[in-house]
């Protein structure tokens, strides 16, 4: 009846963050809803586990859900490892484009003879006055 509890209590805080996570990122809120709501089933219930577990071909519901949990971990484990690659990534262009800038400027600081243009953004060109238009 403890470990109940104590699991009923580790899966209320799961679901809690599913309701917060649910505004920013919906499936990932969606998922960990469904899975604290099959744990909380399962605690209370462990004969169905059991029966799940058999009709799997697994001995014990227990050992179901050790199995699925580890599955779920390796999946996000590969999700965040593709997520950091994508973010190294990202970094390694932003740095090689701050390298090339910083390169290209001080080429610029050490030809005196070259005339620095002033920076500009870019904007769409301007249609000259009305007036302009018509003495043409």
């Amino acid at each position: 009846m403890i470990a109940q509890l104590l699991l009923t209590a580790f899966l209320a805080l799961v679901l809690v963050y599913a309701w917060s996570a649910h505004r920013t990122v919906p499936i990932i809120g969606l998922l960990a809803n469904g899975a604290a709501l099959a744990g909380l089933y399962f605690v209370w219930v462990p004969e169905h586990a059991n029966a799940l577990a058999a009709f799997a071909g697994i001995g014990r519901g227990s050992d179901l859900i050790v199995y699925t949990w580890v599955v779920i971990s390796l999946l996000i484990m590969l999700n965040l490892h593709l997520k950091l690659r994508l973010q190294l990534d990202m970094i390694t262009r932003l740095a090689r484009a701050v390298a090339i800038d910083r390169a290209k400027e001080s080429r610029r600081e050490a030809d005196p003879s070259r005339k620095r243009r002033p920076v500009t953004l870019r904007q769409k060109p301007q249609a000259p006055p009305i007036e302009l238009q018509a003495k043409k």
